[in-house]
């Protein structure tokens, strides 16, 4: 059995309200076991024998058949998602800024939002990292920053899904 983070998109930030109750409830009934939501934002622990593509899809299949909207669901091992924040190459804490992670699912894509750290302005720091593009901007610009509006194109829904660093820790401090 490997223990798993299962990433939810865009849950309860936009269109698409999910109690988190429900949504262990049916990836219960879909055969996962140790089933506990972390926050309202869609981070999922959950236990299951199968590799992550395997977990993915029957996550996403799930999430569409039970609740009836566009699911798209990112799964790291506990370990993976440890490593990833452990890597974090800002400083972590910075008054007035928020300090975030993009996991990526798509080479490509990764490899184009890692780019835009070129273009970004001298308040954002963007750098690439294993899977994930670290980022960080101050508070109250992350929609306008360049990577918040790069994100918001329908394009990435599939493949990428953005957490705080203080998301992170709460969700391996639960994951053990």
């Amino acid at each position: 059995m490997t223990k798993y983070v299962a990433f939810l998109r865009g849950v309860n930030v936009g269109g698409v309200k999910l109690k988190m109750a429900d949504v262990a409830t049916a990836l219960t009934d879909a055969g996962f076991t140790h089933v506990h939501t972390v926050l309202a934002s869609g981070n999922v622990l959950l236990d299951s024998p199968d590799g992550p593509a395997t977990v993915r899809k029957r996550a996403e299949v799930t999430l569409r058949e039970r609740f009836g909207y566009d699911a798209w669901v990112l799964v790291y091992d506990v370990d993976t998602v440890r490593a990833v924040a452990a890597a974090y190459p800002f400083e972590r804490e910075v008054d007035g800024y928020q300090s975030y992670v993009t996991f990526v699912a798509d080479d490509p894509v990764l490899d184009e939002l890692s780019r835009l750290g070129e273009g970004a302005g001298p308040e954002e720091k963007i750098s690439r990292g294993n899977g994930v593009v670290y980022w960080q901007v101050p508070k109250g610009s992350t929609l306008d920053s360049t990577i918040g509006k790069t994100m918001g194109k329908p394009r990435y829904k599939s493949s990428t899904t953005t957490r705080n660093l203080r998301t992170l820790a709460k969700v391996l401090q639960r994951g053990g």
